[in-house]
């Protein structure tokens, strides 16, 4: 028999949300994949925990038993959603990077920030997961934006994620962790799982909760937790049409960075994937108004006061190139680099590379991005260059229906 162990939310406090960190969970005692959700790791993004707690309660309600696996569903920032801001102390998506979380653990509890006690907490739970679970293991990240859009995937660049990905009738977005620090899901994607994040509208916007729930849904399936579901194809074609038939993968080239102190307001009116030419004005901080320096597609606008990026640029991935990196890296060429002139391990742990540019000067981001390497700069003549594939635990997902060999 199939157990649905729903946790109960704590009463509401002065009109704002309260709860348990577990929103559900359900153990079907027969081996299968191992699914999380996480909703409002920003407190000012509800759409997630609401979508969670409508999929929990109609699994409930109808009497939908899962075939096998495990499901369950995860509140972020509890303190953030509490207050509805999108955090209090410091970014709970951006202080999960390896040296953070070796700091912040070994801070005596009481010297913790708010969010620094969440990270210690979801970090424990989920070290104990992996423990008592069984693999695949899948970790899904659910998020809104505070400008308009259509519904879409971030994933690091991995084969797995790329392959999962791209069964959703939804845009993915390749190498956002190349500009990011310490989000989520880097981190599980550094143990080897699949994780991808899913934007499902604006904040307070009541379709974003419907995506997120159509979202959901096909999750359950496509993991194979539930082998038949009645309500797939309507949840797959309602998608479909928020995202305006839009299937492709799209590529980060530019982040516009904030400082704490930043003054940047961006213009009212633009939205996610607006194709703008050069020159179009964005927005304005101290320094004056801050232009297009080229061409591209505007992604992430910012129109919220927190936040560290004021907006990104994306293009478009060639299918040939997905097909061609595909091929390279299941032909391990990235394991030849070390190899080159120029290019040394960055640490012990051979995590990640140097490359010399005055040496390497062949080298350049498109080539890292074929084989599977993401790159930050470390000053003006070095790179610091990183791999998912050798961490990505493939053997783990090989099985299932949408793995790929070819």
């Amino acid at each position: 028999m199939t157990s649905i162990d729903m946790v109960k939310t704590h009463a509401e406090q002065t009109g704002a949300l309260a709860g348990e960190r577990i929103l559900g969970s359900i153990n079907t005692g027969k081996p299968g994949p191992t699914v999380v959700f996480f909703g409002g790791i920003h407190g000012n993004e509800p759409a997630g925990v609401e979508a969670l707690s409508e999929v929990f309660r109609t699994l409930q309600e109808e009497g939908i038993t899962l075939d096998r696996g495990s499901l369950i569903g995860i509140r972020g920032n509890l303190p953030a959603l509490i207050r509805k801001e999108r955090f209090l102390d410091h970014d709970l998506n951006r202080i999960w990077s390896r040296r953070r979380l070796e700091s912040v653990l070994a801070k005596p509890e009481e010297e913790r920030s708010c969010e620094e006690k969440e990270l210690v907490l979801i970090y424990g739970w989920i070290q104990e997961l992996l423990k008592t679970h069984s693999p695949p293991f899948y970790f899904i990240d659910l998020h809104t934006t505070s400008s308009k859009t259509k519904p879409f995937i971030t994933i690091n660049d991995s084969i797995i994620n790329r392959f999962f990905s791209r069964e959703f009738p939804v845009p993915v977005i390749l190498g956002i962790e190349e500009y990011l620090e310490g989000p989520l899901l880097s981190y599980i994607n550094e143990l080897g799982y699949v994780a991808l994040g899913f934007e499902s509208g604006t904040h307070q916007d009541p379709a974003a909760v419907r995506n997120a729930v159509d979202f959901i849904w096909l999750t359950l399936c496509y993991t194979e937790l539930l082998s038949a579901h009645p309500g797939k194809q309507e949840n797959f074609e309602r998608l479909d049409r928020a995202a305006e038939s839009d299937h492709d993968f799209y590529e980060v080239f530019y982040r516009h960075e904030l400082s704490e102190t930043h003054t940047f307001k961006m213009k009212d009116g633009f939205e996610s994937f607006q194709p703008l030419p050069k020159g179009t004005v964005l927005g304005s901080d101290e320094g004056g108004p801050i232009e297009m320096q080229k061409k591209g597609i505007l992604f992430m606008p910012l129109y919220q006061k927190q936040g560290e990026e004021g907006f990104f640029l994306i293009r478009k991935t060639p299918a040939w190139a997905l097909k061609l990196s595909a091929k390279l890296r299941k032909w391990k060429i990235h394991e030849t680099l070390i190899r080159l002139p120029g290019v040394s391990w960055a640490d012990k742990e051979h995590n990640a590379l140097i490359v010399n540019l005055n040496v390497a000067r062949f080298m350049n981001r498109p080539i890292f991005h074929l084989l599977g390497y993401r790159s930050r700069q470390r000053d003006q003549t070095h790179l610091i260059i990183s791999n998912r594939e050798h961490k990505a635990r493939n053997e783990d997902y090989r099985n299932t229906f949408w793995f790929s060999e070819d």
